[in-house]
């Protein structure tokens, strides 16, 4: 009971600070994370029931609405089902490079890690790996150009 609202208290002071960065901030501060870098900016507030597999490398920047999923309880729903069977916890990490952004309202599976240079495009079912240097997006989310492409994309509208 304690742990549940302690948890509840958590999440509403993670609600209520400002913007992303200063949430990041607090976060890295009371060791929320697996890890967490230089230069984070979380819009989320709730990272779901087990933060400490989530790590996040320097200059992420999530946008408001993303879920992180670090587990599949089915198990609980085949073990009332089948009492022949022990169905066990499926739960895994989520690894997020440097240098990536998540799109709002995507969702993250566990045992994935996002590369270094990478976006991923709002509400994207992320289910598995992303590679180095990649644009990806979609249900379920797959590469759609490569991150340099791009950027030098948006350097180029901001010369015109």
């Amino acid at each position: 009971m304690w742990n549940r609202l302690q948890r509840y208290l958590m999440m509403i002071r993670i609600f209520l600070l400002g913007g992303g960065y200063s949430r990041a901030e607090y976060l890295k501060k009371r060791h929320y994370f697996k890890a967490i870098g230089e230069h984070v900016y979380l819009q989320p507030w709730n990272f779901g029931t087990e933060p400490y597999l989530i790590s996040f490398g320097d200059n992420v920047h999530v946008a408001s609405g993303v879920t992180f999923i670090n587990h599949d309880i089915t198990c609980m729903m085949f073990n009332h089902m089948d009492k022949k069977y022990h169905y066990k916890l499926r739960q895994g990490s989520i690894t997020i490079g440097n240098n990536v952004f998540i799109g709002a309202k995507s969702t993250v599976l566990y045992d994935v890690k996002i590369g270094n240079n990478v976006i991923i495009g709002a509400g994207s079912l992320v289910n598995k790996d992303i590679p180095d240097g990649v644009v990806a997006a979609g249900v379920p989310c797959r590469v759609i150009g490569s991150f340099e492409e791009y950027q030098h994309k948006l350097v180029k509208e901001e010369s015109e």
